[in-house]
């Protein structure tokens, strides 16, 4: 008996076939092979065509059958993450009418801020746990006034996740987990959040059918199996946005677990048994995937935008040629990083150059490197206060969650991205002064083992997590912590002048 995980990510889609008793990954492939685009049209702005996800579901669904040579009736269930917080809009025909405005895209700030304003602060906390902001529900506000025609035809909006599923199985669905990520949940009344709908004019009719995160949530239509190679009736079973999803495939369900990852973006994600909020929106607090209306159970998510992408930059734009054909690997640049000592010889970056942040309260700074050395400073340097300006800032948003009460001595993270360096990883356990545990898991493995549990293939949550095991432990380095919180202290100020300077 077999499981499939999708994680439709925005800089690749990953497919992984996992055997059901034993937890082992037959199979897994990424499309596509470089990292997907984004559609820039004005600075800010950041769009991707959802039919291109369901090619690249498609793609990899046939590479991994391919792969793992099961038949196809074996495959008892789906799992789907997805990136967090797009907007994707359907006509009737639930064709999509324009492109997803995705998670990283800041259009809608003002209009967010404005709602928090109108609808009045306190209303907004206490009801939905955050500010409209730069969420789902502010980015389908712009298109009604932007697009009017577009917003005319819309039959359903949706997130990623959702868009996908729909594709599978021709129903179009969400969950109370991902309304709640898009502020389009009250978290006090236990319903869509129909109050900021009325305010921004929206149709709630237009919101889709609400189905449980765990649960036969559908089943893939005959013209959708046809197309994947898949068996029709083959169950949904599940789906959660990428940072809920990346907690489940580290088996983080309890009050006080933390996890993190570094991939494009940076996340510290916490899980509370409490509704707490932060009054200033610069973390945010969603329906944990393993929420109940009996036992409430929420996940507060620290979002830095600008991580994995900075990397990604400096390797494209700094560690490479294309006249003389030579491009550095990420484990080069790890290793020259290596090189230099701790803060980079007075070398710092800030990392905030991928749209609008939540932890700045959705300023856009813009990446910055400052305190160059010309007679000093080296590509090694770069890259050490690359990877140093990217952990010092979930530092800052991780010292804002302790502040609601999230404490950890343990951060759980996948051995995966970033935390690949080994100098990320030590760097980072020693900057937050915590225990960092390594697993051999990312979050299309997470959704596959999600999906047993909704299809009942796998009794409890418990169950499911055979075959995860921890790969790497690291501990901080007590030498150095005084020695980065200097340093760190230094970063802050960087940080202060530059927020100062745009105030």
């Amino acid at each position: 008996m077999y499981l499939i995980g999708y994680d439709i990510g925005s800089s690749s889609v990953k497919t992984t076939l996992l055997e059901a008793a034993t937890g082992k990954v037959l199979a897994s492939a990424f499309a596509p092979g470089s990292e997907m685009g984004m559609l820039v049209l004005k600075e800010g702005w950041a769009e991707q065509d959802p039919e291109k996800w369901w090619q690249y579901v498609v793609e990899t669904t046939q590479q991994v059958l391919q792969k793992a040579q099961v038949s196809s009736a074996d495959i008892k269930s789906i799992g789907i993450a997805y990136q967090m917080h797009g907007l994707v809009v359907v006509d009737k025909n639930q064709q999509p009418l324009r492109p997803s405005i995705i998670w990283c895209d800041s259009r809608a700030v003002e209009i967010g801020d404005r709602a928090f304003a109108a609808l009045g602060n306190e209303t907004c906390l206490r009801n939905f746990l955050n500010s409209p902001g730069n969420f789902t529900a502010s980015k389908l506000k712009w298109v009604k006034d932007n697009e009017p025609e577009i917003y005319d035809r819309i039959d359903k909006f949706m997130l990623p996740g959702d868009y996908i599923a729909m594709k599978l199985s021709g129903k179009a669905q969400t969950t109370a987990s991902g309304l709640s990520e898009g502020i389009l949940w009250n978290f006090k009344e236990g319903r869509p959040a129909y109050e900021l709908l009325e305010y921004y004019g929206i149709d709630a009719a237009l919101v889709p059918e609400i189905v449980p995160t765990f649960g036969a949530q559908a089943e893939v239509s005959t013209s959708a199996a046809t197309e994947l190679g898949l068996s029709p009736g083959t169950i949904i079973g599940y789906r959660a946005g990428d940072n809920p999803n990346i907690a489940y495939s580290l088996n983080v369900l309890n009050p006080g677990e933390v996890v993190a990852t570094a991939g494009t973006s940076g996340v510290i994600y916490g899980i509370n048994d409490q509704f707490n909020f932060d009054p200033n929106s610069r973390v945010n607090t969603f329906l944990h995937v393993n929420n109940t209306a009996a036992k409430p159970i929420t996940g507060t998510l620290l979002c830095v935008n600008g991580t994995g992408i900075l990397n990604s930059w400096l390797r494209k734009n700094l560690f490479s040629s294309q006249k003389y054909s030579y491009q550095y690997s990420y484990s080069e640049i790890n290793e020259l990083a290596a090189t230099v000592p701790p803060g980079a010889e007075g070398l710092t970056i800030l990392p905030f150059g991928n749209g609008a942040e939540r932890i700045l309260q959705n300023k856009q700074i813009g990446a910055s490197i400052s305190g160059i050395s010309l007679t000093t400073h080296t590509k090694g340097h770069l890259a050490r206060a690359a990877q140093e300006g990217i952990i010092f800032a979930l530092r800052y948003g991780f010292d804002i969650m302790q502040g609601l009460g999230i404490q950890a001595k343990t951060v759980k993270a996948g051995d995966a991205n970033m935390f690949l360096s080994p100098l990320f990883a030590q760097t980072f356990a020693t900057v937050t002064n915590t225990e960092v545990e390594l697993f051999n898991t990312d979050g299309s493995q997470g959704a596959a083992r999600a999906g047993g549990v909704g299809a009942g293939i796998y009794p409890d949550y418990a169950s499911s997590f055979t075959g995860l095991s921890c790969t790497r432990t690291i501990i901080p380095d007590n030498t150095l912590i005084p020695v980065y919180d200097e340093i760190y202290q230094n970063w802050l100020q960087v940080l202060n002048n530059q927020l100062n300077a745009r105030s």
